[in-house]
Parts: C-alpha cells; structure tokens; sequence
C-alpha cells in the first residue's frame, strides 16, 4: 500500500456533531493504523452559514478528542480557482458544457414527468447545441450552468466500497449533473473531487449518505485522469425513532462539546463513538488509544445503521446509557492523581474547591475522590452527586428520605444517640463506627442495615453509596456527628 492519505472535511455550520467526530476518529484510526496521513479540510464554501465560531468550535472539538491531523487545517474557499480551472478544462475536453435551460424549464420538465408517472432526468437539451448555437447564447447573456457530460455507453459505473461491497449504477440512469452553478460558483460534488486529488487522498471514509455521490464522484476522477480513491461508506447513526441524528433535528445532546461540557473524559466519548458501526470482532468494548489503533480495520465497520439510544427528558440518562457507561469505567480505572485534577476544575466551577486540597489535605481529597468514583458517571457527579464531601449544603434525594428515615420514626433518636457515641469515640476510623453501630443495633434489637442506611442519608443525602463506615472515615467526625445531631429538620 501507497502512504495512506485520508482526510476530515467538515462543514462549518455549526458545532462538531458526533456523527462528525466519528468520521474523523475512524479517519485518524485508520492513518494511524497504516502510518498515513490525515488531511483536516474545512469545506466553507457555504458563505451564508459558515462562521469562525464554528470553525473554532470543530478544531476545539478535535482537539479535546485527542484527535490530532498531520495537515492543514486547509480551507476549501482558498482553492476555488483550481476548482473553476477544473470545469473549464473539461468543457475545454468537450467532458463538460453550458446549460442554458431556465429554472422554469426544467420545472416545467420535471412536473410533465411527474404527471407521466415516469422518474425526471435531465433530457440533455443543451448538450446538443453546437458551439456556435452555445457562444451565440452566451453572447446574448444568457445565464448558464456547467453541466457534466456523462458518457454515453452501455454498463455501469462500478467500485468495491470496504463496508458495503461492488456497487454498480447505469450510465444510462445518471443525468448531465451540474458542476458550476449559474453564478459561477463550483459545486461540493466537483470541489470536493478537485480537492481529494490535489491532497493526494487515497481512502475516502465517509458517511454512507455520501454513498449515492460516489458514482458521479468517480466518473469526475476519470474525467480528470486521477486514480480512483477508495472508498469505505459508513453506516448512519439514528435515534431511537430509526431518525438520521443531525443537528438540526436534535441539537446539542449531538454535539461534542455537550459531552464536555457535561463531565463526559473525552476518549471515553471517542471509544464510545467509535462502537456506533465498528466491532474489533469480539465483545471488547473498553478500548486503549494504542489498543484501538491496532484492532481498527475498514472490515470491522457495520452496515447496518447503529442507534444513539439517549432519551430526551431523562435525568439519569440524558444520553445514551453505553456512553455513559463507559465513561463510568474510565472514572473508575484512570490514575487517581490524573481524575484528581479533572475533578478539581469541576469543584472549582462550583465554587467547592478548598485551596488546602492542593496542600495538608491534598491526601485526603485524592483518598475520596477514590472512594466515591466507583458510583459516578461522569465529572460533573463529584460537584453534585458528591457534594455532601466537599460542602455542608447540599441535595437530599427524596427517596432517600423515604425509604431510609421516616419508615421508623424512632430513628430520630437513635440517630442522636448515635453521633454521641461517634463523639464519644478515641479514634474515629471506618472499624470504630462500624463496632459502635453494630452494637447500638443489637442493644436496640433492630437489623444494622436500618441505622447504617438512615445514616448514609442524614450524612451524604444519597440512598446508597460506597462503604457507609468508610464514608463516615472520610467525612470525618465533627461533620458526621453534626449532620447526625441536625436528623430533627428531616422530620
């Protein structure tokens, strides 16, 4: 194989979608698998909608992903006169020709088609004209269009796409296609051709809408005289209702900054977006950099279309649960000094960072952020799951309440009776609490579990949680014990 030479040619309309980032993270595994190249292209020929911000917002996208590319970023707009070289040199090769018909014209064909029940195409009027009969229209100032000249012969245009196989569609059913608009502008379809060849692309990994494109794309690359690129069309990413997810239809729960923005790591995000149409083969779902790179192959994507399963009103899972899931595990198993400091900006956000965690208490701050993560799901849980550890104001779920303090209304007292016992302790560890719990519950003939869970309540505000002794560890004594003496405003 050539040096691999792929490319992400984003649209700057608007935020970096997921279906976007996934593009570009199989792009990049793909260059990085074969050693390549990958080519960062922003295709701003859409003056209207393009903007800096979105510009700005792909390549923070990208970069937060910690998916880097060897080239560019290039922008589309700059290479225009290649792209207008282009169309003249194939009208120049008699491949291409000025389309003079009216909008209303072809309207006009389109409706008469419709009523004959029979598919429009365009009926190639224009490609008869002579060269004079054209230079006399143009002349006359005429407004016309470039119209690519399909060739006229029997067969098919054929290409082995990686993911979908031999794809085969008649010349006979591919119309004169525009290239040039009548304003002189190049469309994508020519653009992004004149492009792929300039930057030497040899894989063209895309989503599997573009898949419809690719016959005229190829008889461009021919046209042109440039080795076809291959091809390997992905499959689409749909909500629950079997919807293309887009931003338009969904909007920010697809966007890549939703996810860091709501306490999402991102290559849990990346290994995530990379099993929306890929298997390595296996049940392995929980993927290293390195590990991915070298299981990554175009043979592994999926042709069927893969389900974003979020659901939208859901507090719990305000995205899909796999998503959140994995980024659980890699809360879970990352180096504590490492989640430390991506905890540590969220506290800050939140207004709950304490100076001395980066000082005398800096032991013990690492010592619970690895104690409550084995329940969390993502960053933002530590400021608002976790906040009793790190505040004395904070939410008290209601079923907590419920289930764990008013099914025995003598636990009011017993709870008082219980942080005197704490105070009274020499040592407060997690087996302290725990003997004194334990034989306050047999004194009182009650099961441990009804003072341990309305304990957890009272001092975390949660239903369940870590280790309830070696929470009261952490918590330390005089916040325990007055958040034990403080039952009475649960009742």
């Amino acid at each position: 194989m050539s040096e691999v030479r792929v490319r992400f040619p984003p649209s700057p309309t608007g935020y970096l979608h997921i279906g976007g980032a996934r593009t570009a993270i199989y792009n990049w595994l793909f260059a990085r698998k074969h050693g390549g190249k990958l080519v960062l292209r922003i295709e701003d020929t859409d003056a209207e909608r393009s903007t800096q911000e979105s510009i700005q917002g792909i390549i923070d996208g990208l970069t937060w992903l910690g998916i880097d590319w060897d080239e560019g970023p290039y922008f589309q707009t700059a290479h225009a006169a290649e792209h207008v070289a282009a169309a003249n040199r194939l009208l120049a090769e008699s491949k291409a020709y000025k389309c003079f018909c009216t909008k209303e014209e072809l309207e006009a064909k389109r409706e008469a088609a419709l009523a004959a029940k029979a598919d429009y195409k365009y009926d190639r009027t224009c490609r008869c004209l002579t060269p004079e009969e054209s230079a006399a229209k143009e002349a006359a100032g005429m407004p016309f269009v470039i119209r690519f000249k399909v060739p006229d012969r029997p067969g098919t245009v054929a290409f082995d796409d990686k993911v979908y196989g031999v794809v085969e569609r008649a010349y006979a059913d591919i119309e004169d296609f525009v290239i040039v608009r009548s304003n002189g502008a190049p469309l994508y379809l020519l653009s992004n051709v004149v492009d792929d060849i300039r930057d030497r692309i040899t894989h063209i990994i895309r989503g599997q809408d573009g898949l419809t494109n690719t016959p005229r794309q190829i008889l461009l690359y021919e046209a042109l005289g440039a080795q076809l690129a291959t091809y390997a069309h992905m499959p689409l990413t749909l909500d629950l209702n079997r919807a293309k997810i887009s931003k338009r239809s969904h909007g920010e729960i697809v966007a890549v900054q939703f996810y860091r923005d709501h306490g999402f790591l991102p290559w849990a995000l990346a290994n995530f977006l990379v099993l929306l149409g890929w298997s390595s083969g296996d049940d392995r779902e929980i993927f290293s950099r390195e590990e991915l790179i070298a299981a990554f192959s175009l043979e592994g994507i999926n042709r069927a279309n893969s389900v974003f399963n979020y659901r939208p009103g859901d507090p719990k899972f305000f995205t899909d649960p796999k998503a959140l899931n994995i980024n659980a595990h890699y809360l879970r198993t990352m180096p504590v000094e490492e989640i430390g400091g991506l905890v540590a900006e969220e506290l800050k956000k939140e207004g709950l960072w304490d100076p001395a965690y980066d000082g005398e208490r800096r032991g013990w701050y690492l010592a619970t952020v690895d104690l409550i993560r084995s329940r969390f799901h993502t960053l933002k849980d530590f400021a608002t799951l976790g906040r009793a550890y790190f505040a004395d104001e904070f939410e008290v779920e209601p079923q907590a309440v419920e289930k764990n303090l008013r099914k025995n209304a003598e636990l009011k007292t017993w709870l008082s009776q219980l942080a005197d016992r704490f105070a009274a302790l020499p040592a407060f560890t997690g087996e302290e609490t725990e003997r004194v719990a334990r034989e306050m519950a047999a004194e009182l003939n009650v099961k441990p579990g009804l003072l341990i869970n309305a304990a957890r309540t009272v001092v975390t505000g949660r239903v369940a949680g870590p280790s309830m002794f070696e929470v009261l560890a952490a918590m330390g004594r005089d916040r325990v014990v007055a958040r034990l003496r403080d039952v009475e405003k649960f009742y």
